[in-house]
């Protein structure tokens, strides 16, 4: 009986003590290009965007990875944060190059798994800047400063 008493003793410690500490908030960022409704089941999902459903990509064009230099601004609706996003060389190219063969079809921002923007692709990016113009949290800024550095500085703040 106490051998059951100190398997139940440790498992009311160890929980309380793993949800306890402080889980570090880097914003999750990705973006998805609207393809083709036919494609398979697996590699897409559906989005309602401008009141209609579309499809969008899993696998992102753009994520938290490619990510260089970032720069926070407050929403124009008072609600959070958007930010300026300057893309690594690479990114920058795959941009380009995804941009120029999608002009017409959607992009949508998510952040930490939620979508909060979207924008139609109107002509090929070719200076490595994306725009996120709301939806995050000061938590989740602060996030981005502990990872990734601010344009025109050199290192993260965090």
């Amino acid at each position: 009986m106490s051998f059951l008493r100190a398997i139940l003793l440790l498992l009311l410690v160890a929980v309380p003590l793993q949800a306890g500490g402080k889980k570090e908030t880097m914003a999750g960022i990705a973006f998805h290009l609207e393809t083709q409704p036919g494609e398979n089941p697996k590699m897409v999902f559906p989005q309602f965007v401008a009141g209609e459903e579309r499809v969008f990509r899993r696998v992102p064009e753009i994520s938290s990875k490619d990510i260089a230099a970032f720069n926070p601004f407050p929403s124009q609706d008072g609600q959070g944060y958007g930010v300026l996003l300057k893309l690594k060389r690479g990114a920058t190219n795959r941009l380009s190059g995804v941009t120029a063969a999608n002009v017409g079809r959607w992009m949508i921002a998510r952040v930490n798994g939620r979508i909060v923007d979207g924008v139609v692709i109107d002509q090929q990016i070719n200076d490595g800047e994306l725009v996120i113009w709301k939806g995050l949290s000061l938590a989740e800024i602060k996030g981005l400063d502990k990872k990734i550095p601010r344009i025109g500085e050199k290192k993260p703040r965090g």
